[in-house]
């Protein structure tokens, strides 16, 4: 009589659902497409802060309300689920947002003797821990802390905690690599318009571009609280062919990357941005400012251009460059694809799973 198959690890994943703009969003969507993949683990997805609907939906824009509403909305959800579950995944940005959407789901998990992991994904983390004192005590209700950026594993190493590292997946085959050398001056930013982000600084590179380049254009996809500000600016410094675009389906990333031959990101705060990740999959030459945990991911000269913060000549003298330069661009493109096998998502999906088997073995 054949012995029976181990039953799977029930996992529950809470990170924020595609209602939210960023980054940690796509990057919980992809995990959960990923575990499907593995029967040997069982992972369900609830979304952190999930967004109110029915007659609660004109709520929506009312900040503090809006704010209390979905508490009483997630916090039942919390204590429904929670106890169905051997493992606790929750995703953690810094500051309110993890106290209220990243702790509940820990503490519970704690309480009832859940295993938990906090997977941390801010560049703010340095900060957080510095300044807000709820922070240190509840980072321990964790049974592992967990970051995709090495960054992050450094800086929390100062305050004497171990974290793990798992890198971000990225399925290439989802993008289309193309091959560029003699560059086109179509340049593309795709982040959030927040102020942490930095727009302005791509806005008033790309004004040098373009008079050099008076046919350049500038594509600035994403939306974001800095938007009307960011639009006023543009019209401010003259620039023509820039287009905002808002919030892009992720079913058309891999067609506004293909659109471009430029990318730009200059925030004054980053963790792991996925954006790069999506440029080295789609052939497309970048230059980042050197933030937080992009040093870690991108090697100036070799994967792509690194530029200080808030620098907009060096940032536009960086793209001049790329324009002249065909072999430069083949470099980095080439760099690029060849650093995304580090974030492959089968080796990714396996630690993950070996982490959930070590924790519920324990």
């Amino acid at each position: 009589m054949t012995e029976p198959a181990n039953p799977p690890i029930r996992v529950l994943l809470l990170a924020p659902g595609m209602h939210i703009l960023g980054g940690q969003a796509v990057q919980g969507q992809r995990l959960v497409e990923e575990f499907r993949k593995d029967p040997s683990v069982q992972v369900d997805f609830l979304s952190l802060a999930p967004p109110l609907t029915g007659i609660l939906r004109p709520f929506r824009n009312v900040k503090l309300l809006r704010t209390v509403l979905t508490l009483l909305v997630y916090l039942p959800q919390v204590i429904r689920h929670v106890p169905s579950y051997e493992v606790i995944h929750v995703f953690a940005a810094s500051y309110w947002g993890y106290l209220l959407w990243s702790v509940p789901p820990v503490a519970l998990g704690r309480l009832l003797g859940k295993k938990t992991i906090i997977n941390y994904r801010s560049g703010e983390a340095e900060d957080h821990l510095t300044n807000w004192r709820s922070a240190l005590p509840t980072l321990r209700l964790a049974h592992v802390l967990v970051s995709p950026s090495d960054y992050v594993v450094h800086v929390f190493a100062k305050f004497g905690f171990q974290v793990r590292w798992i890198r971000n997946v990225i399925d290439p085959e989802k993008f289309r690599w193309r091959r560029r050398r003699k560059l086109s001056p179509r340049f593309l930013h795709n982040r959030i318009l927040e102020p942490l982000y930095n727009v302005e600084c791509a806005l008033r590179a790309f004004r040098i571009v373009q008079d050099k380049y008076p046919d350049a254009s500038l594509t600035v996809a994403h939306d974001g609280i800095s938007r009307p500000g960011l639009e006023a600016f543009t019209r401010e410094l003259g620039l023509k062919n820039t287009k905002f675009i808002g919030r892009v389906p992720h079913s058309a990333i891999a067609d506004l990357y293909d659109s471009a031959d430029i990318y730009l990101t200059c925030p004054n705060l980053d963790c792991m941005p996925g954006s790069l990740l999506e440029c080295y999959a789609s052939g497309l030459p970048l230059i980042a400012t050197r933030a937080g945990g992009i040093p870690y991911m991108v090697r100036d000269g070799e994967t792509g251009l690194l530029v200080d913060l808030n620098d907009h000549e060096e940032m536009a003298r960086s793209a001049l460059r790329l324009l002249e330069d065909e072999e430069l661009v083949e470099q980095l493109t080439t760099g690029g694809r060849e650093e995304l096998t580090k974030y492959s998502a089968e080796s990714v999906r396996r630690q993950w799973v070996e982490l959930y088997r070590e924790l519920v073995q324990r």
